[in-house]
C-alpha cells in the first residue's frame, strides 16, 4: 500500500515537473490568453457586468513605451535587471520590518509577481509561495529579462478589470501604449500596489505623489538597456 502511494505521487510530481516546463516554454513563444486571476475575478461577477469587465489586449514589447517598462521597474523592483528572480536584501529588510510589526512593499520582484500571476491563484499560502519560487526560477532560467517585463505588463491587472499595458493605456489615457509619455506610464505604475481601487487619472494627492517619486526614479535609472543590466537605484 505504501509503496503503491508513494509510487503514484511520484508520478504526480514528474508530471508536474513536465507539464510546467513545458507550459513555460510554451509561455517564451506564445502569448498568454488568460491568468487565474482573470478568470476568478469573472466567475465573481454578476452576469450583467461580465462584458465589460474583461478588457485584455496581448502586444508585443516592442509596442509597449519604453517609459511604462521603466516606470515599473523602478515602482515595483529596481534590482530587476541585476537579480535572478530573488532581491535577497529586499526579503531580509520586509523580515527585519515584518518582526517589528511593520510592512514593507517591494520585497516581491517582478519575476514573483509575473510566475504568480500567469501561473497561480491570488490567495497567500505557504504552498502557493512554494509555487512562486519554483515558477520563479523556471521563468528565469528559460525567459529574457525582456520577455519577463513582456508577460508581466501584459498580465497584471491596472484598473478594475483592466489588465495589460495596452488596454491600460487606452483605458486611462485614450492613446495605445506605444505613445505613454513619463508621467502617464508613472501614473499607471503608481497604482499598481492596488488597481481595483487607486485612479491614475485623474490622480488623487496621494497618486501624484507617487508618480513624482517614480519620474524622479526614472530620470537616475536613466536609459532602460537590458542587454547591460546595471540597474541603479536611490536611498528611499
Amino acid at each position: 500500500m505504501i509503496k503503491r502511494l508513494s509510487k503514484f505521487i511520484f508520478k504526480i510530481i514528474l508530471w508536474f515537473i513536465v507539464l510546467s516546463i513545458g507550459l513555460v516554454f510554451l509561455y517564451k513563444w506564445v502569448p498568454v490568453p488568460a491568468t487565474p486571476l482573470m478568470i476568478i475575478r469573472y466567475f465573481e461577477t454578476s452576469d450583467v457586468k461580465k462584458e465589460t469587465l474583461w478588457k485584455h489586449d496581448w502586444v508585443s514589447i516592442d509596442n509597449i513605451s519604453k517609459n511604462l517598462q521603466l516606470a515599473v521597474i523602478c515602482s515595483e523592483d529596481q534590482n530587476f535587471l541585476t537579480h535572478k528572480g530573488f532581491d535577497i536584501k529586499a526579503i531580509e529588510k520586509a523580515y527585519d520590518n515584518n518582526k517589528r510589526g511593520k510592512k514593507l512593499k517591494g520585497a516581491s520582484t517582478i519575476s514573483q509577481q509575473t510566475a504568480k500571476n500567469v501561473f497561480l491563484w491570488p490567495q497567500r499560502s505557504w504552498l502557493r509561495k512554494g509555487l512562486e519560487a519554483y515558477f520563479t526560477f523556471l521563468i528565469e532560467w528559460m525567459w529574457s529579462k525582456e520577455h519577463i517585463i513582456e508577460v508581466y505588463l501584459n498580465s497584471i491587472e491596472m484598473g478594475l478589470g483592466v489588465y495589460g499595458a495596452e488596454e491600460a493605456s487606452q483605458y486611462w489615457f485614450k492613446k495605445p501604449a506605444s505613445k505613454l509619455s513619463q508621467l502617464e506610464a508613472a501614473a499607471i505604475a503608481a497604482i499598481l500596489p492596488n488597481p481595483r481601487v487607486y485612479i491614475a487619472s485623474p490622480a488623487s494627492n496621494y497618486i501624484q505623489a507617487r508618480k513624482v517619486w517614480i519620474v524622479k526614479q526614472m530620470n537616475y535609472f536613466g536609459p532602460l538597456d537590458y542587454s547591460k543590466k546595471d540597474g541603479k537605484r536611490l536611498k528611499d
